[in-house]
């Protein structure tokens, strides 16, 4: 492969997956914003019982949570995809020590953003899910 190659190979997987991993906290910023929303906008008295509501509080989680448990291999994933390439442009016979270090230092900055996105995620998930518990307690106080 020639340098161009390899390159282009480098911008798709950095966009690639940095843009992937852009968009899952887009998507989990997007759901914790309209959870909040609902919530505070909810009337627990107009759930039959609490299963419904349960359904309706937990809306979504998912979702946040499966972002939350998987960016970071994503991010990884970006990671060791970079470093393979890296590992390409020195078997090349492209062995410019400055490169090789930068690419190697511009590899990790996937892993770096899988955790952010990662830890987010999480933060947004245990704030939906202590909300959704609380809302639950007041509609079985309500009903006793």
């Amino acid at each position: 492969m020639n340098d161009m190659d390899i390159e282009t190979l480098k911008h798709m997987v950095d966009y690639g997956v940095i843009g992937l991993l852009i968009f899952m906290s887009f998507i989990a910023v997007w759901f914790f914003i309209e959870r909040v929303i609902f919530y505070k906008r909810i009337n627990i008295r107009n759930y039959k019982n609490k299963k419904q509501l349960d359904v309706a509080l937990t809306k979504h989680l998912t979702i946040i949570g499966t972002i939350a448990s998987n960016s970071p291999y994503i991010g990884l994933l970006g990671t060791v995809l970079a470093i393979m390439l890296t590992f390409m442009t020195m078997g090349s016979g492209d062995i410019d020590a400055a490169k090789i270090m930068s690419s190697l230092a511009l590899a990790l900055k996937a892993t770096a953003v899988g955790l952010v996105v990662a830890i987010i995620s999480m933060v947004f998930y245990n704030i939906l899910g202590r909300y959704a518990e609380v809302l639950e307690s007041h509609y079985e106080t309500e009903e006793i």
